[in-house]
């Protein structure tokens, strides 16, 4: 009997959490040698890096589709709902699809668990599914992001043509290394023989690893700053307005309905991916305007609420935290800015906390729903040493703290600098940024 949406769900969630690793690609590869390696059946583009992955593969898949090429997507974790995890032609799944996809591998999946050391994961299935639902479309190209790290993650059965890596900072230490170097070795992993390597400005040591795995694979690398990059930039309502430099050519006023400098480089990644996969041909300028224009990112500095406003942002490392406050100190004149903050564990709290200190005026300790999630308690503990005692509030229930953000915001008692346009910021994890979307009232696609 076909199972419901609510069964599949259970059943995923019943399976190795994405958190929990064990470096192979053995079970993901015989899953998809069970399916017909479905992943060989079209092209991709690979993007790994710290920061950045979900919005440049929305702006690659959108740039792909003015080019009238089918499109499949694959992006993680998800916001409200799993189906968000795989797209096509620029639509995330439909619950019903993503049972099909499901009962399309569900019974190799058991094969697989019988016959190998560990389980398929969570993860795991997902990327099997997606691969699967894609070939079914079927789609020209499939833009996939990395769950996390390159060499073992389960995207990586793919062979890509285009390989991004996005900025690649300290995150996940636990998991892929505890210097720049380690994490580097494992990100570089997707750059496969022969392709083309999109690579975002690094730090000189990361830079190195990636120039020597291309160099060992006989790939092609184009660099940020040297063959393509953001040549002019404007604040504007709603976005910003941007001149690109791509691979062959400059592409002017294209509107980008994103916050942030480092959206905008995220496009001219985007853009330099699209030229690289066609072999470095230049693009219809109008086609790329009207594709940037289309963008929307959900949890990416995406304003929910109006009087005060209400900033949701998926931001959960250092690295990311410090793009978004720039760009919120860039693009709003919110006085104060409230904070509301729900963190996991395992991640560098005291450098994210100490990153929020310099914009925040005052912060509201919270969590979700995630087990992996550190408790408002503890985080407050840990907050009110960096913004001292006046500046924090705990509240554990994540709907109760966006209130009490937003009153604060509203209050505006106590800030001396405070001009009557108080904001509030949710930060700290995707899994907070989705649960407040829902809580807001906002649903999956934006809408």
């Amino acid at each position: 009997m076909r199972p419901t949406f609510s069964e599949v769900e259970h059943a995923l969630q019943g399976r190795w959490p994405e958190t929990r690793l064990e470096p192979s690609l053995d079970r993901i590869a015989a899953l998809t040698r069970l399916i017909g390696d479905p992943q060989a059946s079209f092209r991709v583009i690979h993007l790994t890096g710290t920061n950045g992955k979900t919005s440049t593969a929305r702006m690659i898949d959108a740039l792909l589709q003015t080019l009238e090429l089918r499109t499949g997507r694959f992006t993680s974790p998800h916001l409200q709902s799993v189906t968000e995890r795989i797209s096509l032609d620029g639509e995330q799944l439909s619950e019903e699809a993503f049972v099909d996809a499901f009962a399309d591998v569900a019974a190799y999946a058991q094969i697989v668990d019988e016959s190998q050391p560990h389980p398929l994961s969570f993860f795991e299935m997902t990327v099997a599914m997606a691969y699967a639902a894609f070939a079914d479309a079927p789609i020209d190209v499939a833009v996939v992001e990395v769950g996390m790290g390159g060499t073992w993650d389960a995207t990586n059965v793919a062979d890509a043509d285009v390989a991004v890596v996005l900025p690649v900072a300290m995150d996940h230490a636990r998991y892929l290394g505890d210097s720049l170097e380690d994490i580097a070795h494992e990100k570089v992993g997707i750059i496969k023989p022969g392709s083309r390597v999109v690579v975002a400005e690094q730090e000189d040591e990361v830079m190195d690893i990636i120039g020597l795995r291309a160099t060992d694979v006989g790939a092609t690398l184009v660099r940020e700053g040297v063959d393509f990059g953001v040549a002019a930039r404007l604040v504007a309502v709603g976005g910003q307005q941007l001149d690109l430099q791509g691979i062959g050519r400059v592409y002017e006023d294209v509107f980008l309905p994103l916050h942030g400098a480092h959206q905008a480089r995220n496009a001219a990644l985007a853009l330099a991916a699209v030229e690289s996969f066609l072999g470095g041909r230049e693009l219809d300028p109008d086609l790329v305007r009207s594709a940037f224009a289309s963008v929307h990112s959900p949890g990416r500095l995406e304003v929910v609420r109006r009087s005060p406003t209400v900033l949701l942002d998926a931001a959960h490392n250092p690295h990311g935290i410090e793009a978004s406050l720039t760009a919120i100190s860039e693009e709003f004149s919110f006085s104060p800015l409230i904070g509301v903050a729900a963190v996991m564990a395992d991640k560098d709290v005291d450098e994210i906390l100490r990153a929020l200190d310099g914009v925040v005026a005052h912060l509201v300790c919270t969590e979700n729903s995630s087990d992996r999630c550190m408790p408002a308690g503890e985080l407050g503990d840990i907050a009110r040493d960096v913004f001292g005692d006046e500046r924090v509030t705990v509240i554990p229930s994540l709907d109760d703290a966006i209130v009490r953000g937003i009153a604060l915001a509203e209050a505006l008692e106590g800030y001396e600098d405070a001009i009557g346009s108080g904001g509030v910021l949710v930060t700290g994890s995707v899994v907070t940024v989705g649960e407040a979307r829902t809580l807001l009232g906002t649903s999956e696609d934006g809408d």
